[in-house]
């Protein structure tokens, strides 16, 4: 079984914000999937369905951002999910706007919600996908994470949010070697030009 954990903060107050990244990601794959994330279970919202013949459990934890190592140990614990099949989906402040990066393990970083996490498991031996939300920050990086988006950069996260589901799809179909590959070679045509 594999466990596709989108990082946010719920309720409608965080709901179409930056650090929600990972919650509209594990909403996108869940629309692809036809898997409803409706059901409480391990301080976490939950939904379960299957991909190419392999089971996949689609979580949202509720227990706010910086205490998400806690639903996600839960899960961990209740499913005896392997780390290297818990794919974890977040907001990275340090990757530029609209840009993925997939790694198969790796620090926290800057990320208070993925330090819960790396410590609530133990381990930092478990494939992410980071969604890039930096930029020029001109304000508390609190304030800008929980801040809403204009229309241009919400344009481009949307379309990084349907990559990342993507790129989840390809991990748990072909492997994380065949997602680096193919998503984080990826560049926009201007980009390609500069």
């Amino acid at each position: 079984m594999f466990v596709v954990v989108g990082l946010g903060n719920p309720g409608r107050k965080y709901a179409k914000t930056r650090h929600n990244m990972g919650f509209i990601a594990a909403d996108e794959l869940a629309q692809k999937l036809g898997i409803k994330i409706n059901k409480i279970k391990n301080k976490s919202l939950v939904g379960e369905g299957y991909l190419a013949d392999q089971k996949v459990l689609l979580v949202k934890p509720q227990t706010y951002m910086n205490l998400s190592g806690e639903a996600v140990r839960e899960i961990m614990n209740y499913y005896r999910a392997e780390p290297e099949k818990i794919i974890l989906i977040y907001d990275d402040v340090d990757i530029e706007t609209g840009r993925i990066r997939i790694r198969k393990k790796g620090g926290a970083g800057t990320h208070n919600g993925m330090k819960s996490v790396v410590a609530a498991m133990g381990t930092e031996k478990f494939p992410r996908i980071r969604i890039g939300i930096g930029g020029d920050i001109k304000m508390h990086l609190m304030d800008f994470v929980t801040g809403g988006m204009n229309k241009k950069e919400k344009e481009i996260l949307k379309e990084a949010v349907r990559t990342a589901a993507e790129a989840a799809e390809c991990i748990i179909e072909k492997g994380i070697d065949a997602a680096m590959n193919r998503y984080n070679s990826r560049m926009s045509e201007k980009e390609e030009w500069e």
